[in-house]
């Protein structure tokens, strides 16, 4: 079960909000270190000793050069590097395995609110494609979840527990039996897919786009079953982490080995017997607690006190859906006025003695108080401005080669518009309503930035125009003066 502290750290008052946790032992890093932690001490203690009393002199120059040679070189191995990546993994990994867990509620609405009747026929419907949307997720979870196959370690007890029928289950293991290299975790999904389609033959489901609502949902719950299976499948790659733990277990064979104390004086004895590695220990609790956090979140589906709740996940499931699809089925309260009815909107909802110190808290956005200065707030324009003149070669090739070093010099003047200057305009425009079309005069606004090439066009098209029209004319010259001849002469002679 999910160890949840949420509710002591409600607030950051007072003196360290985070020292009531360090009390607790269920979820702690006491709890995951403390087995490595006596084997630590107890490997310092064991080559501590065995220096004072079991060494002879050759062999305490030789441990001496080894103790000398791990304190020197101990700091070369990147644990932080290493470790802080892996657990960056481990962590972003673990928490897209919970957002992959589904849930049946969208599903289950959906059923209860496009399959209507009170009748047995579509409480059987209704019940029937929840309850197979149940079992495949149960089924899912005893494939990855320890604590699932515990609860559900063979079909009968899916019979028994009222999630699989005789006849179901018949036909689960002989299909399975068919084609045993495949998970059937899909076929209750499958069966509800079937039943949805059937329901609308029958009439119980009354259009098409209910249908289509009930199957993408039941696809959505595929789609979920299936990533969590997934990452059950794809791990994190072996050998990383075995970088990892080899870096962690080594960087502390080396630290024990380092901090060994080496004075051969007989008053330092009873030091040396007594005294304690606090900074060792320390770096241990920091570095090993890390991994082991890694090595709890890895796999949340597992029996860690951290890990998931999916055997309560299983009974939840089960619960919500039945209750949407049957007892609470086109089930509602009483339609009648709100307490509010005769306000349209409450000003504020009433506050308790406790909470009485929010009722002034509002949100403040950061811009909401920005004052601008009266000179500041007229509006510009960018206008482009034309250079014709020639430029030389090297100019050119300069110009290409620092471009983005004159990215400031933009080739346009800022041309300021003074706010007030229309003002009557569209004040005239605004009174529009009030007085009538026939009352107002709107001064036609001045035509600026025309486009150069307007009176260019304008030329073309009256010498079009003319053209055209001089044609025209020769085409009636010509029929006027050939009358008597023959309409086809006439028109070859046009053509010609």
């Amino acid at each position: 079960m999910t160890v949840t502290y949420t509710s002591e750290v409600t607030t950051s008052t007072g003196l360290g909000c985070f020292l009531k946790l360090l009390r607790r032992w269920r979820g702690s890093i006491y709890k995951i270190v403390w087995a490595d932690l006596i084997l630590f001490l107890g490997l310092y203690y064991a080559l501590n000793l065995s220096y004072l009393y079991a060494m002879n002199q050759y062999t305490k120059e030789h441990f001496v050069k080894v103790v000398n040679y791990c304190a020197r070189n101990g700091n070369l191995i990147p644990l932080s590097f290493v470790l802080g990546f892996f657990v960056n993994i481990v962590y972003s990994r673990w928490w897209s395995q919970f957002q992959a867990i589904p849930y049946p509620d969208n599903v289950a609405l959906l059923i209860g609110a496009n399959i209507k009747g009170q009748d047995e026929r579509a409480r059987i419907v209704r019940r029937t494609i929840v309850r197979y949307i149940c079992v495949t997720f149960t089924f899912t979870l005893t494939l990855m979840s320890p604590k699932a196959k515990k609860r559900f370690p063979t079909l009968n007890h899916f019979v028994d527990a009222g999630l699989f029928t005789k006849e179901e289950k018949k036909i689960f293991e002989d299909l399975n039996n068919e084609y045993p290299n495949y998970t059937k975790n899909w076929l209750p999904l499958a069966w509800a897919a079937n039943i949805t389609t059937r329901a609308r033959h029958e009439g119980i489901i009354r259009d098409d786009c209910s249908v289509k609502c009930i199957l993408e949902q039941i696809n959505i719950f595929r789609s979920k079953c299936g990533e969590m299976l997934a990452y059950d499948w794809i791990s994190i790659p072996l050998v990383y982490t075995q970088v990892v733990t080899i870096a962690v277990y080594t960087y502390f064979l080396i630290t024990v080995i380092g901090n060994q104390f080496i004075e051969v004086d007989k008053k330092y004895v009873d030091r040396l017997i007594f005294s304690f590695p606090f900074m060792p220990v320390l770096e241990f609790f920091f570095y090993m607690g890390w991994l082991k956090v890694a090595e709890t979140l890895i796999n949340p589906f597992g029996e860690d006190d951290d890990d998931f709740d999916v055997v309560w996940m299983i009974d939840r499931h089960i619960q919500v859906c039945y209750l949407l699809v049957d007892k609470i089925h086109q089930d509602h309260p009483k339609l009648k006025k709100d307490y509010y009815w005769q306000q349209t909107a409450p000003d504020t909802l009433p506050f308790t003695v406790a909470s009485q110190q929010y009722m002034k808290d509002t949100p403040v956005q950061s811009a909401e108080k920005l004052q601008v200065k009266k000179t500041d707030q007229d509006l510009i324009i960018r206008e482009e401005v034309s250079h014709h003149r020639p430029r030389s070669l090297w100019g050119s090739l300069g110009n290409v080669l620092f471009s983005n070093r004159r990215r400031g010099d933009n080739k346009y003047c800022l041309r300021r518009i003074a706010v007030d200057d229309n003002a009557e305009i569209f004040d005239e425009v605004n009174t529009y309503e009030e007085e009538g079309p026939n009352k107002i005069k709107v001064p036609i606004f001045v035509k600026t930035n025309c486009n150069e090439n307007v009176e260019e066009f304008e030329c073309l098209r009256k010498q079009r125009l003319e053209h055209q029209r001089a044609k025209l004319l020769k085409y009636m010259e010509l029929l006027k003066a050939n009358k008597g001849q023959d309409g086809a002469q006439i028109v070859k002679a046009i053509i010609k």
